[in-house]
């Protein structure tokens, strides 16, 4: 009989726990309800940010430059001639501009061999293009990943 008097007191000690929680949930809703009506009217927004931001937003055009400003960027140049002759070195040059008078060449020396790479393009496949065209005129060839002059937006490259 004990038993049975413990356990319907838990019961119902259960049940008024239950029932004090559901009355804070409405004494919540009732306090909170005013403040989320207020929170729906129209009004100013003030925006706090670091001047910092204005900075750098102005100087984004200029990113991708390197500090000296000298207006190289990363690309791609293709790379026709490597070897110690220079006399070999100038005429790859030379039969390269015969076949394309608008693209630039570079003739770089170092001891003791001689790079004659052309051309200054932004991405692989722009390389790739003019390698497989200078397939039939020179044997070996390599897309090598450099600092580039890119040409400028109205189209010249002077």
């Amino acid at each position: 009989m004990v038993h049975k008097v413990i356990y319907w007191g838990l019961v119902h000690m259960k049940n008024a726990a239950s029932y004090i929680a559901k009355l804070n949930l409405l004494g919540c809703c009732i306090f909170f309800a005013p403040l989320f009506s207020l929170a729906q009217t129209r009004g100013k927004v003030e925006v706090v940010k670091d001047p910092l931001i204005d900075t750098l937003i102005a100087r984004r055009p200029f990113l991708g430059k390197t500090i000296a400003g000298d207006g190289t960027s990363n690309g791609f140049r293709v790379q026709i001639y490597f070897g110690s002759n220079r006399q070999a070195a100038y005429s790859a040059q030379a039969k390269f501009i015969n076949e394309y008078p608008a693209t630039q060449t570079y003739i770089s020396y170092i001891e003791p061999n001689f790079k004659v790479q052309v051309g200054d393009f932004r991405t692989r496949l722009e390389a790739q293009k003019i390698e497989s065209d200078l397939k039939e005129m020179f044997d070996v060839m390599f897309i090598i990943p450099t600092r580039i002059n890119p040409p400028k937006p109205d189209g010249s490259n002077d």
